[in-house]
């Protein structure tokens, strides 16, 4: 049985980056967000920053693991519709779906490499 969704309002504060917000049905949604976080001490900039090869999280190829098992499934489902009457988010983050509606596939990556950069303490003999 297919199923519609009746939202009667929505309220959405924060929509993060390579975040989805779909009204509606959909076949494939694909977000992905790669993120360089660097934090220093002093504000400096040394200009070659931004490479996201050289870090390897960004490089590796991220395991997608098959199902196996047989999964059972009974629904009885007395209505066709899927009823709200408000939905109040208020933040969804990057590489992050906010749906209302259907999907088949829903894949989503977030990559973020944080650097914290301290200045050493000069001991004094």
């Amino acid at each position: 049985m297919h199923r519609t969704s009746v939202v009667s309002s929505t309220l959405l504060r924060n929509l993060g980056l390579s975040s989805v917000f779909q009204i509606g049905d959909s076949v494939q949604i694909t977000p992905q967000n790669w993120a360089l976080a660097v934090q220093r001490q002093v504000e400096f900039f040394y200009g070659k920053e931004g490479n996201f090869e050289a870090y390897r999280i960004f490089t590796i190829t991220l395991p997608h693991l098959p199902v196996t098992e047989q999964v059972l499934i009974n629904r009885f489902n007395q209505s066709s519709f899927i009823k709200a009457k408000h939905i109040q988010i208020t933040s969804v983050s990057g590489s992050s779906v906010y749906h209302i509606g259907s999907t088949q596939n829903i894949q989503a990556e977030s990559r973020i490499k944080h650097i914290r950069q301290i200045e050493r303490v000069r001991e004094e003999l």
